[in-house]
Parts: structure tokens; sequence; C-alpha cells
């Protein structure tokens, strides 16, 4: 009786391990620490299923993103924003059916994301306004743009999980154009602090983007998840 408590005792404590972990390396985490191609291969699994998951609506999006990115927008003409693992193209969609960044700043968005299937989801819900938008498959570490090239870049929720988030921000700031703003979130909750080696406190966060060059940076809280950065690339004539 007792080596069959003691039994179910070590099943029971090896399942819940075992459960643990994988929640922690699949779902929380997202596979990020099998690598990069892990991750990739989860989100092409998921495509098809992901917006019914997140269920963005647009009263949400307002706040959560057109505002935001109009108000950095702010006096611009014509201005090119890169949004970074566009996924199913969260950003430029709710511009585009906002309005203002296409009628009033005749604005364009390229959209850049490792998931093949999650960008032909965003290509199928952005077919309206197709010439507005472009989009190309390739890694946030290894932006395939010339400096300086961007009136605004956008990353939401997934700095994370990158491969290597520090080259990612170098990248994202690189072709940034000075003066112009990247706005980036930051995970938070209880569960940000699983991202071992790759969690950031508040103040902590803000410091790296300035030490990355960043000027005039701001946090607040977002999403139940998330915080949202905001910063701005210096002027040619200024320092840091």
């Amino acid at each position: 009786m007792v080596q069959l408590f003691i039994a179910s005792v070590i099943f029971c404590t090896v399942s819940a391990t075992v459960w643990w972990l994988w929640h922690w390396l699949v779902i929380i985490t997202e596979g990020i620490y099998f690598g990069p191609r892990i991750v990739v291969w989860l989100y092409d699994r998921e495509a098809f299923r992901y917006d019914d998951i997140k269920l963005y609506e647009m009263e949400d999006e307002l706040i959560l993103v057109v505002e935001p990115v109009l108000g950095e927008l702010d006096g611009r003409e014509n201005p090119i924003l890169l949004d970074v693992a566009t996924g199913t193209g969260r950003v430029p969609q709710f511009l585009y059916q906002d309005g203002r960044f296409r009628d009033q700043l005749n604005g364009k968005v390229i959209g850049v994301d490792a998931s093949r299937k999650m960008l032909d989801l965003g290509i199928k819900n952005l077919a309206p306004i197709k010439n507005n938008c472009d989009w190309l498959q390739g890694s946030a570490s290894e932006l395939t743009f010339d400096q300086d090239m961007f009136d605004c870049v956008t990353c939401l929720e997934s700095l994370e999980f990158f491969p290597d988030p520090l080259q990612a921000l170098d990248e994202m700031i690189r072709v940034l154009k000075p003066n112009g703003s990247m706005l980036v979130t930051r995970r938070a909750g209880w569960e940000a602090k699983w991202f071992l080696g790759r969690y950031y406190s508040q103040t902590d966060f803000a410091d790296l983007l300035r030490k990355k060059g960043l000027t005039d940076v701001v946090l607040y809280q977002w999403q139940n998840n998330y915080d949202l950065a905001i910063g701005r690339k210096p002027k040619i004539d200024e320092t840091v």
C-alpha cells in the first residue's frame, strides 16, 4: 500500500513537471528556447486560427494601435511605416480601416514576418488596399532595408520571441529615419519573468532603449501582458 502511494506521488510529480515544462516551453514562450525554426513552425501551424484567437476589434485597436501611430506621424507627409513581425497584418489593417493614415497622410506600410503562412493571411486580410502595403518574409535580426529609411517602426507583442532581441532592436533603429519614432512592446505580468534572459523591468527596458540610441522614451501599460514603449531616433544634429 505504501509502495503504491509512493508510486502515485512520483507519477503525479513527474506528470506535473512534464506538463509545466511543456506549458512554459511551448505555450508561454512559444518555442523560443528550441530555436527560431520551431517558433516559425508553430506560427505556421497555428496561422489559420490566429485571428480567431486574438479577436481584434476596431474599438480597441483605435486606442492600442491607430492613435499611438498617428500621434507619432503627426505633421509628416507620405510616411513609410515598417511593421516588424506583422503577422496577419494587425497594424496595417487597422490603420487603413481607420482611414486617416491612408487618406490624410498618404502613408504606406511594409510588413515583415518570418512566418510565410501568417504573411499569406495578412495579404488576404488587406487585399482591398494591396497597393498601399508591401509584404516581406524575413528575420527581424537581419532587415534587408537601407539605413534611415522609415518614418516609423512598430513591433508589437513580438520582441521576446526573436532569436536575438537586442540585434533586432539595433536593426529596427538602424532603418529608422532620424527624428522617426519606434513603437515596441515589452512583455509584462508574471509570465514575463519566465522569459529567462529576455525579461526587462519597465525601468531596465527604458534604459536599454536609451542605450541603443533612442530619446524621449516613454512606457505605459498597453495590454494585460504588455507595456508599450515609444522612443525617437535623434536628428542628425542632436546628441543622445
